[in-house]
C-alpha cells in the first residue's frame, strides 16, 4: 500500500564528527567538554538509546558505533558514543525543542554518574530548582541533565521522580552499575539481551543487536506461537530467543553478574466520592493541562486526526491553545467502511486547521518489506501500515505530532468490555448454539465488521469458561487453527500450545477497571505502543500521546461505571466532557476502529503476494507450518467461504519479519 502524495520525506544524517567514539581508558570524552562549557540542555527530544556492559573485560566502542547506525532513523540529527571503561554508552539524537543544545550523555559534577536518555520530562523545571537548592550544579536549561543528579540524591528511586515519557540508561562509575528504566506506561521502547561471554546489550530496538558479532538471531518459537493468537508477542519476551523487553514501569539493575529488576509503578486507583459534574471537571482539567504541556516544541508540530473521539478531543484542545492554526493529517480509503475522512474533515473544518488528507491505494511489493524492516518485533496489527505511512506523510510538514492513542485504554472505550459482561448473562450452550448459526450466514463468516461477525465473536466467547473469555476476544488464529498449522516439529519445539485467556495471565479481570488494567498491562504496551513508536521513529517523526499521561490514566480508572460505559457505548465521561467542543457527527459517534479492508485486498491485490510469501520456498523450507493448513486458509478466504484476512495478515508480517530481521541479518553477517 502506498499513500496518494507527494515523495517521501528525506532524512537528515548525522555529521561524521559526531559519531566519534573514545578510548575507554581516557577518562575523558566530549561530555565532559560539554560540562565545561555549559552546553547541555534541551527541553525534550526524540532518540535512540543503546549500550554494552561487560564485569569482565571492556566493551569495543565501535560496536556501539554499529549499534547506533542501525537506530540512526530515530535520531538523525545527531549521535556518539561514549566510553566508561566497563559500560559503552551510544545515542542517536533528534532535536526538538533547543535544537542548537542538548548533547549526550549527561553527567553529574564529578562524572561519576552519567546517561543516555530517550523521551521528554515535563516537571524538569520544579526538579531543576530542587536540585540546585540541594546544592547541584545542574548545567545547561534542559530536562536530561537532571538525572544524574537526581540519582545522586534518590539512588535507583530516582526514576519514581519522572513525569514524562522516557527510556534510560545509567552509569553509576562508583558503583559499577548500570542502571536501565522505562515510563511507566513502557511508551518509549527499550530492550536488552545477554550475549554467550556474559556482556550485557541493550538498545531502544532490537535491530541494533545484529550489529554485535556475539548475537545470533533465532526465532523463539513459542513467542511466535503467542504472536499467531494475539498478534503480538505478549510479556517481556520479543520473538527473538534471548531478547526482552524490559516491562513499562521497571527498572534494570546490573552489577557484576547480577541483574534484578524492579517494578516501580502501577496505576493507582482513586476511591474518593464525587458527583458527576465534579468528575466531569476532573476529566475537562486532566485531559486539556495534558495536551498543553505536549506543545513545547521549536519545530514544526501537528497532529493525527483519525476521525475518531480521542484524537478529535486532542485537535479540539490543541487548537484551543495555540495561536497559529493547527497541522492535521488524516488517511483514508476508497472502500467507505473503513474511511474516516468525513468525520476528519469535519474537526478540521471547525478548527481551520491546515488539513491534508492521504488515500491509501495497494502498493503492496513496495510497502509491506518496508514495514516489515521497521518492526523488529513481530506486529500483526493491520492499523500499523496506515500510520507507517501518514507518519511518513506527516514528517514532510513536522516533526512532531500528537495523537488520540490511550482513549480507550484510560476511559472504557473497547466494545468487549461490555461484551464481557453480557457474556456472563448467556448460557454457554446457547452461547454456542447461537455461534454456530450465526456463522452459517455469509455475512457471520465473511465481513469481520458486519454484525452478524460481531455477534458470532461474542456468543463464541459466552461459550467458554470465563477465565478464556477475554483471549477469545482478542485472539487471531484459535488454539485448533494453530495446532492444525504448526507442524510436529515445530509444536515439539514450542511446547503445549496455550490458548490466549492464559497467553494473557489466565485470570478473570473484576468489573471495567479489571479490563481497562489488564489492557494496560498487556495489549498497550504490547501492540499500541511498539507500533506507535516504531511507525513513526522509521520516519524520524515524534508523536506524544496525552491521553496516556499517567495521570490522566488513574484519573480514567477511578471513575465511576456509569461514566464509562452504558450498553455499547463507551467513553461516556471524556464524551460529555468535550461535547460542546466537538462536532455532534463526532461526539456522538460510535466506536468504529482504525481498520484496513484486509478482506477485499487478500482477495485482490495482496493475494499474488500472500501465496509468493506463505508458499514460497523460504517459508517451506522452515518447516514451521503445514503447506495444506496455509493452503486451506488462502482457498477458504479467496473463495468467500471465511474471513481470513486478518489471519493472513499476521502469517504474511510473520514470514516478512523472518525474512528482514533473521535471514538477511544472519546472512549480511556471514
Amino acid at each position: 500500500m502506498s499513500a496518494i502524495r507527494s515523495k517521501p520525506p528525506g532524512r537528515r544524517r548525522c555529521n561524521s564528527s559526531n559519531l566519534a567514539h573514545v578510548s575507554s581508558r581516557s577518562g575523558c570524552s566530549r561530555w565532559q567538554e560539554t560540562i565545561a562549557t555549559g552546553r547541555l540542555g534541551t527541553l525534550w527530544r526524540m532518540c535512540g538509546i543503546c549500550g554494552l556492559y561487560s564485569p569482565s573485560s571492556e566493551p569495543q566502542p565501535p560496536l556501539v558505533d554499529g549499534m547506533r547506525e542501525r537506530i540512526r532513523h530515530r535520531g538523525p540529527d545527531q549521535g556518539s558514543t561514549d566510553a566508561f571503561g566497563m559500560c559503552v554508552l551510544g545515542h542517536q539524537r533528534l532535536r526538538v525543542v533547543d535544537p542548537e543544545e542538548g548533547y549526550q550523555p549527561v553527567a553529574s559534577e564529578s562524572g561519576a554518574v552519567a546517561a543516555v536518555f530517550n523521551g521528554e520530562l515535563y516537571n524538569f523545571p520544579e526538579l531543576r530548582a530542587e536540585l540546585a537548592a540541594l546544592g547541584h550544579e545542574v548545567r545547561g536549561r534542559g530536562d536530561t541533565p537532571v538525572l544524574p543528579h537526581l540519582y545522586e540524591e534518590h539512588g535507583t528511586h530516582f526514576v519514581e521522580r519522572l513525569d514524562g515519557m522516557f527510556a534510560i540508561a545509567l552509569w553509576d562509575a562508583d558503583r559499577r552499575r548500570l542502571v536501565l528504566a522505562r515510563d511507566r506506561l513502557g511508551k518509549k521502547p527499550l530492550v536488552w539481551t545477554r550475549l554467550d561471554d556474559g556482556t550485557i546489550a541493550f538498545a531502544s530496538e532490537l535491530k541494533a543487536f545484529h550489529a554485535l558479532p556475539g548475537f545470533r538471531a533465532e526465532p523463539d518459537l513459542p513467542a511466535l506461537d503467542a504472536f499467531l493468537a494475539l498478534q503480538y508477542v505478549p510479556g517481556t519476551r520479543t520473538g527473538i530467543r534471548g531478547v526482552q523487553r524490559l516491562e513499562p514501569g521497571s527498572l534494570l539493575v546490573v552489577e557484576g553478574d547480577s541483574v534484578t529488576t524492579e517494578r516501580y509503578w502501577e496505576p493507582a486507583r482513586d476511591e474518593e466520592e464525587a458527583t458527576d459534574e465534579e468528575w466531569l471537571d476532573r476529566v475537562r482539567e486532566s485531559v486539556s493541562g495534558a495536551v498543553r504541556k505536549r506543545l513545547v516544541a521549536d519545530v514544526p508540530l501537528g497532529a493525527l486526526l483519525s476521525g475518531g473521539l480521542d484524537s478529535a478531543i486532542v485537535v479540539a484542545q490543541m487548537a484551543q491553545a495555540s495561536a497559529e492554526p493547527v497541522r492535521t493529517f488524516t488517511v483514508g480509503f476508497a472502500d467507505e467502511r473503513y474511511d474516516e475522512r468525513e468525520f476528519a474533515r469535519a474537526v478540521a473544518d471547525r478548527y481551520s486547521t491546515r488539513h491534508e488528507e492521504i488515500v491509501l491505494e495497494p502498493d503492496a511489493a513496495a510497502t509491506l518489506p518496508r514495514l516489515a524492516a521497521a518492526f523488529d518485533e513481530p506486529l500483526g496489527d493491520e492499523a500499523a501500515l496506515p500510520l507507517f505511512l501518514i507518519c511518513e506523510a506527516a514528517r514532510q510538514e513536522v516533526t512532531v505530532g500528537l495523537v488520540g492513542d490511550g482513549g480507550d485504554e484510560s476511559f472504557a472505550g473497547y466494545e468487549r468490555y461490555t461484551a464481557m459482561s453480557l457474556a456472563e448473562r448467556v448460557p454457554a450452550s446457547a452461547a454456542a448454539a447461537g455461534a454456530r448459526l450465526l456463522r452459517a450466514l455469509p455475512s457471520g463468516r465473511r465481513e469481520r465488521r458486519s454484525p452478524a461477525f460481531r455477534a458470532a465473536r461474542l456468543l463464541e466467547a459466552a461459550s467458554v469458561p470465563a477465565v478464556e473469555r477475554y483471549g477469545r476476544l482478542m485472539e487471531v488464529l484459535t488454539l485448533n487453527e494453530r495446532r492444525e498449522l504448526w507442524t510436529e516439529d515445530a509444536r515439539a519445539e514450542i511446547g503445549t500450545l496455550l490458548s490466549p485467556g492464559f497467553l494473557l495471565g489466565a485470570r478473570i479481570p473484576e468489573g471495567i477497571a479489571g479490563l481497562q488494567r489488564l489492557d494496560l498491562e498487556t495489549y498497550l504496551p504490547g501492540d499500541l505502543l511498539p507500533k506507535s513508536d516504531i511507525a513513526s521513529m522509521a520516519h524520524s517523526l515524534e508523536l506524544r500521546s496525552p491521553l496516556l499521561d499517567h495521570r490522566v490514566v488513574e484519573l480514567g480508572l477511578a471513575l465511576p461505571d456509569h461514566l464509562k460505559r452504558r450498553g455499547r457505548e463507551g467513553k461516556i465521561a471524556l464524551r460529555r466532557a468535550f461535547a460542546d467542543d466537538l462536532p455532534p457527527s463526532v461526539s456522538q459517534r460510535g466506536k468504529s476502529g482504525f481498520g484496513v479492508p484486509l478482506a477485499a485486498w487478500f482477495r485482490g491485490e495482496l493475494r499474488p503476494l500472500a501465496r509468493e510469501l506463505l508458499l514460497g520456498e523460504p517459508a517451506r523450507s522452515r518447516g514451521w507450518f503445514r503447506t495444506a493448513a496455509v493452503e486451506r486458509l488462502l482457498e477458504d478466504h479467496e473463495a468467500g467461504r471465511a474471513d481470513n484476512g486478518h489471519r493472513l495478515w499476521t502469517l504474511v508480517m510473520l514470514e516478512l519479519w523472518q525474512r528482514a530481521h533473521v535471514d538477511e541479518p544472519v546472512a549480511a553477517a556471514a
